[in-house]
């Protein structure tokens, strides 16, 4: 085999995934059909739990310096504020903070963790075919060389090859007609500590502070009709919109340094999984861009996958293993989707019913502090749980499958360290010596050992932070390996 795992798409999930299965020790190549990295991107927002994916893939150094913390949501009415939202701490205990930053940015800093730790994108490389068999994956790619590996992953987006060539179907619904999306200079006064945004008769209008001075605007504006606009023309629809739905409050747009437009599709893969073949983030599952799920959720899956391929090319577990994979990342993006949905739904209602919905009743409600305490955990993610899946379990909180929180650790030396600084591709275990050689016996050397700064169970965790049992993990080492 020249790498145990084959992955098509160089973009954050790709990227996250090569990460952290190279800190587990499994080799890969990471392909791209693109000539070179992205400059531009439509995802802008790192939520806490895509911060803490990061930081385990010790890839999150810098980016909270060079983001912006625009932690709060003003909606107006033309120049009249009607509601503000602030963000922040959820109260689950995580020291990575969410972010305003490209992800262009994001990931560039996860090709420079993947050089760190040896891998590479190999651009302007697309795949054609994939054949399967009982033992692995052949490749071709479109300069007519062949790839052998244990296991291929797409995570080449919503019109993936991969998921193509698997059969896997990607059934879904149009849930909005055009959005504008301009990068650029504003002569304005607005806030740069938060995103600014619009409702108004004609369609929504969104400004967000982004790094560097500049703001992201986005529009929905079904009326606009040209077939194939390009970037000089979606800028001058901007030019007018901006004066027009924000009541002069925008300000005036000047230099712009990107400008796309897209339509809002809702889609799910019908399985993660087909044989040696296995797709995630966008590939998997398409959003609307509400609420920042879309590259966050992908973050989750790479995370997930990545811990469960290393024990099957380590030889210390069953394909039975893999199966939980999509059995509990599926469902959260199902949930996700729905939510996803509903705020686009919210924020392009043109009827006079749900504008009034919108306006007189969601308005007033979410200027409640209970409310926006509930938007910052949804948004977050944090509250993933994998409890109802079958690697969870019941029993006294934490549960298994529950997310344990970043806590305060000795290591058996003394010195002190965070939980999730010591996963990075390993297994913790914190409770005694003997609990810790049981599991370094199942999982091999990927096992750190832990004692807690508080009182707690003894507890083994999984690389991604989520809880496998408490006590002594044989029996759910029996289970899970099998």
């Amino acid at each position: 085999m020249e790498a145990d795992v084959l992955i098509a798409g160089a973009g954050p999930v790709g990227l996250a995934l090569a990460c952290a299965l190279l800190q587990h020790g499994v080799s890969v190549r990471v392909i791209d059909k693109a000539p070179g990295p992205a400059t531009t991107s439509r995802a802008n927002f790192v939520h806490a739990r895509g911060s803490e994916v990061l930081d385990r893939l010790d890839a999150l150094t810098g980016l909270p310096e060079e983001s912006v913390r625009a932690m709060t949501i003003t909606t107006y009415a033309g120049d009249r504020p009607m509601m503000r939202i602030r963000f922040g701490d959820p109260g689950l205990h995580t020291a990575a903070p969410p972010m305003v930053i490209s992800q262009a940015r994001v990931e560039a800093r996860l090709r420079e963790r993947l050089a760190e730790l040896g891998g590479r994108p190999e651009w302007g490389r697309a795949l054609v075919a994939a054949d399967q068999d009982a033992d692995g994956v052949t490749a071709v790619l479109s300069d007519g060389r062949t790839v052998r590996s244990h296991w291929l992953v797409g995570c080449d987006g919503t019109g993936s090859t991969v998921r193509k060539l698997a059969g896997i179907g990607f059934p879904g619904v149009k849930v909005s007609e055009r959005f504008l999306l301009v990068d650029a200079a504003l002569d304005t006064t607005l806030d740069r500590s938060g995103t600014s945004g619009w409702v108004h008769p004609d369609g929504m209008l969104g400004a967000m502070p982004m790094p560097g001075g500049q703001w992201r605007l986005l529009a929905y504006d079904p009326a606009f009709t040209d077939d194939k606009p390009g970037e000089e023309q979606i800028v001058e629809r901007m030019r007018r919109i901006l004066p027009e739905r924000s009541g002069g409050l925008g300000g005036r747009l000047l230099e712009t340094s990107w400008a796309s437009l897209f339509s809002v599709h809702r889609r799910l893969a019908d399985t993660y999984r087909q044989g040696r073949i296995l797709v995630a983030g966008d590939a998997a599952h398409a959003h609307a861009p509400f609420g920042g799920q879309g590259m966050l959720t992908g973050l989750g899956d790479a995370e997930n996958l990545a811990w469960k391929l290393a024990l099957l090319a380590h030889g210390r577990a069953g394909e039975q293993l893999l199966d939980t994979y999509e059995a509990e990342r599926r469902p959260l993006a199902t949930q996700v989707l729905r939510g996803s949905t509903a705020a686009t739904k919210v924020n392009i209602a043109a009827g006079p019913a749900g504008r009034f919905l919108r306006d007189r009743v969601m308005v007033p409600v979410f200027n409640l502090p209970v409310l926006q305490r509930w938007a910052t955990y949804t948004t977050s993610q944090l509250w993933v749980s994998y409890r109802r899946g079958p690697l969870g379990g019941r029993g006294r909180r934490p549960r298994p499958g529950d997310r344990i929180p970043d806590l305060a650790c000795e290591r058996p030396d003394g010195t002190r360290t965070r939980l999730h600084a010591e996963l990075r591709g390993r297994w913790a275990v914190l409770g005694d010596r003997d609990l810790f050689e049981t599991a370094r016996r199942r999982l091999g050397e990927h096992v750190v050992h832990l004692r807690p700064a508080d009182a707690l169970p003894a507890m083994l965790v999984r690389p991604d932070a989520h809880l496998a049992c408490t006590g002594d993990p044989t029996r759910w080492l029996d289970g899970a390996l099998a």
